[in-house]
């Protein structure tokens, strides 16, 4: 694994084809690309990610609600309010095994992640939630 990041490839490639770009002229020997060419960083940068943690559908309107209500992540994790649906992926029912370790591990790391970055994608629908940014 490299120390760079995707950022440091892309500028890496946006500077290749800035280069390449400038080398290539038409007949009248003005580039082909102008200055009016999308800025692929900005757009990378309000791009989302290619990892969006996928959660099923009682865990992401749970979050939203929770949310909505300002309730802390440890909150959500573990209330005796928490929907038996979304209790059931943090609780280990019949006890902890390394069969099952695996999974559960997921299933609330998926949560926590899609709790602190506020986006996710849903399990069953495939739609992305995108929580308006805090303030």
């Amino acid at each position: 694994m490299s120390n760079e990041t995707k950022r440091d490839v892309l500028e890496k490639l946006a500077e290749g084809y800035a280069e390449v770009s400038d080398a290539y002229t038409n007949e009248t020997g003005s580039p082909y690309y102008c200055d009016d060419d999308p800025n692929y960083l900005d757009e990378y940068d309000a791009a989302l990610p290619d990892d969006l943690p996928v959660i099923p559908k009682a865990q992401s309107d749970w979050i939203k609600q929770c949310k909505a209500n300002d309730d802390s992540l440890s909150f959500a994790l573990g209330d005796e309010t928490t929907p038996i649906e979304v209790a059931k992926t943090f609780r280990v029912w019949g006890g902890y095994t390394d069969k099952n370790k695996d999974k559960w591990l997921k299933l609330q790391n998926d949560f926590a992640r899609a709790w602190v970055l506020g986006i996710w994608r849903v399990e069953e629908t495939g739609e992305i939630v995108k929580l308006e940014a805090e303030k």
